[in-house]
């Protein structure tokens, strides 16, 4: 049981359980302000924003193609919305907060016979086996 409880209390379960948690209130309102806002503003824009009547028959058999168009719209207006207002946003603010890493120090350098890469501090060259000077 300890097993268990330690699984349980790490860190990245209950931050994945959180996420999950904010993740589907999250979804909630996407799909409401998709739902009450965006549609309605493309009805008003295009026309009649519900495809879920359009289909075709092919021997007898219904294919509601207009729900399948309801669903790709949904999805990309979803998308959108996340990408513009979440992911953009998010992107930037860590952007500014992303400490200036400074190069590092370059360790090599070319062999000047054979120009393959080699330490600063070696003699000999493990390539060619020249011998050259060591750099500070």
């Amino acid at each position: 049981m300890k097993g268990f409880r330690d699984f349980i209390l790490r860190g990245n379960v209950v931050d994945l359980a959180i996420a999950v948690v904010i993740g589907a209130a999250f979804g909630a309102i996407v799909t409401a302000f998709v739902k009450d806002l965006i549609t309605p503003l493309i009805a008003a824009i295009g026309g009649q924003p519900d495809f879920s009547g359009i289909y075709f028959t092919i021997n007898n058999s219904k294919f509601m193609i207009g729900d399948f168009i309801n669903s790709v719209i949904s999805f990309l207006i979803i998308a959108a919305v996340i990408y513009f207002l979440v992911v953009l946003p998010v992107n930037k603010l860590m952007a500014r907060f992303k400490p200036e890493v400074a190069p590092a120090p370059e360790t090599t350098r070319e062999c000047p016979y054979c120009t393959s890469k080699i330490s600063k501090a070696a003699t000999r060259c493990p390539f060619c086996t020249a011998q050259v000077e060591a750099v500070a």
